[in-house]
């Protein structure tokens, strides 16, 4: 059995609006041959569109290091002066002393002393994080883990996406109105109403790669970015082209 195929749904880009109360009296109905006439504003509605993306600007890393000795004192000192290589090599990089935090664990395993240290360090200058990591690998070799590092947004970062997504679409309402206006002989006049009608986020997935055969390629670190959209409706009054601009 055939069925009729959906119709597809209407999409307003522009309105031309009448004024509020325009030709009603207070009660919904028509006006009374004693009413005023009031000033009669011409509007324009239209809606404005745009999407912002904002690529992860933050990154964690872990860097720990740890030593199994027979005493405390040689396993504290052992890790101790590894610590003191990976700080001091923060420093010599400028990063900041609120951008890492240093955690030690002791704890007894069998007739050894085992001591772990993890330092978490956060960068927002990506370079700069694998010139660290570089050196680290490299002077301390297997005696250090550095970990893969997690990319994350801050929250000025998604804030500022919010922003930006919402003023573009301001600006793309703007620009259609003034189209609009030339299109009908009109001049744009001020704004006087603009509504958020939606907003959506999303965060874009890794791109699966075809596994062929033999081992699998080693991945870098997956950069993660968000996308912000926003849908504003703006109305704007309309002038003739004989009233100056303001």
């Amino acid at each position: 059995m055939s069925s009729e195929p959906t119709p597809s749904p209407t999409r307003l880009y522009a309105a031309l609006v009448p004024p509020a109360g325009a030709g009603l009296s207070g009660n919904g109905t028509e006006p009374g041959p004693d009413a005023a006439p009031g000033p009669r504003v011409r509007e324009l509605r239209v809606t404005g569109t745009a999407e912002v993306r904002c690529p992860a600007d933050r990154a964690s890393v872990r860097v720990r290091v740890s030593s199994s000795k027979e005493s405390v004192s040689e396993a504290t000192g052992s890790v101790s002066r590894r610590l003191e290589y990976i700080l001091q090599a923060l420093r010599q990089h400028n990063v900041a002393e609120g951008d890492t935090s240093v955690r030690r664990f002791l704890h007894r395993d069998a007739d050894l002393y085992s001591m772990d240290v993890e330092v978490v360090v956060t960068f927002c200058d990506f370079d700069k994080m694998e010139r660290v990591c570089s050196i680290l690998l490299e002077k301390l070799d297997r005696s250090v883990s550095v970990g893969t590092p997690q990319f994350y947004h801050s929250p000025e970062c998604l804030s500022e996406m919010r922003q930006r997504s919402c003023t573009s679409a301001v600006d793309n309402a703007q620009q259609k109105a003034s189209r609009v206006c030339q299109v009908l002989g009109q001049s744009l006049g001020s704004p006087l109403l603009v509504i958020e009608q939606a907003t959506k986020e999303w965060r874009s997935e890794e791109a699966e790669e075809d596994g062929g055969p033999g081992p699998a390629p080693a991945r870098l670190p997956h950069l993660p970015t968000i996308t912000a959209s926003s849908q504003v409706s703006v109305t704007f009054s309309l002038r003739g082209r004989s009233r100056k601009k303001l």
